[in-house]
This record gives C-alpha cells, structure tokens and sequence, in this order.
C-alpha cells in the first residue's frame, strides 16, 4: 500500500445545494450512456430526445450541453433556480464533487476549492478518507 495522501485524515465537506458547482466558466460534464438513460427516464422522455436537447460529443465521449447566461457565466442544462433538476439521476461527476482530483491535489487546491464551494468549510461534517471517492474522468 503506497503512501497516504494529505487528506488521509479527512476533509470537512456538507454540500449546501447553493448550485456553484454546476454554473460558472464553460467547463465539460461528462455523461454516460447508463446516465443518459437514468436521466432520460427521471424526464419521462425518449432517450432519442434526451440526447437531440441535452447531449454534445465531444473528444469522443458525451457530455451535457451549457446555457450561456452571460459572456462569463455558464449553467448546466439541468440547472434551475440554483438547484438540479435531476439531482436523484445526476451524473457521476456531479456526483463525486468536489472529491475531484484537481481539487485534493494538495492543501492549497482544497482551499481554492472552498473559495467556490460554501460546504467545504470548518463547520462541516468531517468525511473520512474511507468515504472520499474520486471519479475516474
């Protein structure tokens, strides 16, 4: 077993649902077919339609398409009064935020993380190291 990273002891995390994780600069949500399916159905749509609104392919892989709300900021598809809409079929990278290995790099990226994301303070839970899972993408 190799070395344990910083967090070994666990991070302080409770999400709070104030949706900054899903607005903010362009960025990518990957999504796969499975999800697409489970979004699909949470809908009440056919996957054929699911994909026509919802889907981009990109770098080959699917992914969830943006609103542009303004020059800078960028929603999810899915995001409606700062809340998901999908949230019980939500991909895997949503998820796992903000357990994403740009943001457990180090100490310093975790508190950058938290600059952006209200759950990630000292008031929070601790959530041990056991229970920390990263995505793959």
């Amino acid at each position: 077993m190799g070395d344990l990273p910083w967090y070994k002891d666990g991070l302080r995390f409770k999400c709070t649902g104030c949706g900054k994780c899903c607005t903010g600069g362009p960025g990518v949500v990957w999504i796969t077919e499975e999800e697409m399916v489970g979004i699909a159905k949470l809908l009440s749509i056919s996957i054929e339609l699911f994909r026509r609104r919802y889907i981009r392919f990109m770098d080959n892989r699917y992914a969830l398409i943006e609103k542009k709300i303004t020059e800078t900021q960028y929603d999810c598809v899915f995001l409606k009064d700062n809340k998901c809409s999908v949230y019980q079929a939500r991909p895997l990278q949503c998820r796992t935020y903000p357990w994403w290995k740009q943001n457990l790099n180090s100490q310093e990226s975790w508190d950058l993380a938290a600059q952006e994301c209200e759950g990630i303070n000292e008031n929070a839970p601790l959530i041990p190291y056991s229970q920390i899972i990263t995505p793959e993408n």
